[in-house]
């Protein structure tokens, strides 16, 4: 008798299915005092228990509150293993999260005396461990093209549903260096998308060597880290960037670039890992 074929399934924790309109509509008047229909942004507060403990309360769309969880527990170093988080149950009545787990978290208190606030939209927050936890990280060395960027941000066109509709929101998306995106995800605040996009990357086991991270908010220190907390090199923001996000993309060697948009950007940090094989023709009153 043949021995059962052993289950090669990837782990997945118990997750709630929670959505909620991402949008609302309201009547707002012009400047020529006329009245029209305009889509708004939702924003939710999410309360998060692990392990009947209130840890902290998000601010977000809702567009998928159980993968901004799971993000949220790793980047902040709360849960090493996907297999330690045993269920997380998002319900909006009480605007709660309840968070299961294979093993307590022992120093909760101390991990969170240690949490800085940042600048970021969306009550970001930092540990004040993160850093010490990079300090042997080896990101992937690869080398970019120009032309990618440029194939990477026609792609992003067909995305950024809410924003077009509503606005107010950030996106955020993981992409391949041909290209393909992988995850796409739009929130509140910056931070909320990323760690969005981070839980699903870990839901679905998914670690591309060239991997690209695109968002629309700033570069901040908090953006440079958990970029690098996914394994990812390469940073691409259509806005600016902060001291501090350079010095740590420098530390890191990350390729980092800012104000991207059309054909135009702006390389901070890993100009090395840069190939320009698709310049743009001078503009008028360009410099040569």
């Amino acid at each position: 008798m043949k021995s059962p074929a052993p289950d090669t399934t990837p782990y997945r924790p118990q997750l709630s299915q929670a959505r909620a309109p991402l949008t609302l509509t309201t009547q707002v008047m012009n400047e020529q005092g006329e009245w029209q229909e305009k889509a708004l942004a939702c924003e939710r507060p999410l309360t998060l228990y692990l392990d009947k403990r209130e840890l902290v309360t998000l601010m977000t769309l809702g567009e998928d509150p159980e993968a901004l969880v799971l993000g949220y527990l790793r980047n902040q170093g709360l849960v090493e293993k996907l297999e330690d988080v045993l269920a997380i149950q998002v319900d909006w009545e009480v605007e709660a999260a309840a968070i299961r787990t294979a093993r307590t978290v022992e120093n909760l208190e101390e991990l969170l005396s240690q949490r800085t606030v940042t600048t970021g939209c969306g009550q970001g927050t930092v540990f004040g461990n993160q850093m010490a936890r990079l300090e042997n990280t080896r990101l992937p060395d690869w080398l970019l093209r120009q032309s990618q960027i440029y194939t990477l941000l026609n792609a992003l066109n067909e995305y950024n549903a809410t924003y077009r509709n509503a606005g107010a929101v950030h996106g955020c998306a993981v992409a391949t260096a041909q290209g393909e995106v992988l995850a796409f995800c739009e929130d509140i605040g910056r931070h909320n998308a990323v760690d969005t996009l981070a839980g699903r990357l870990w839901l679905e086991g998914l670690n591309p060597e060239e991997a690209i991270f695109y968002t629309t908010g700033r570069l901040t220190s908090e953006m440079v880290i958990k970029t690098a907390q996914m394994g990812i090199s390469v940073l691409l923001s259509r806005s600016g960037a902060t001291q501090m996000g350079l010095e740590i993309a420098k530390r890191l060697n990350i390729l980092m670039l800012a104000r991207a948009k059309g054909k135009h950007f702006q390389v901070f940090s890993g100009h090395a890992r840069l190939e320009l094989d698709a310049r743009p023709p001078l503009r008028a009153g360009d410099r040569p």
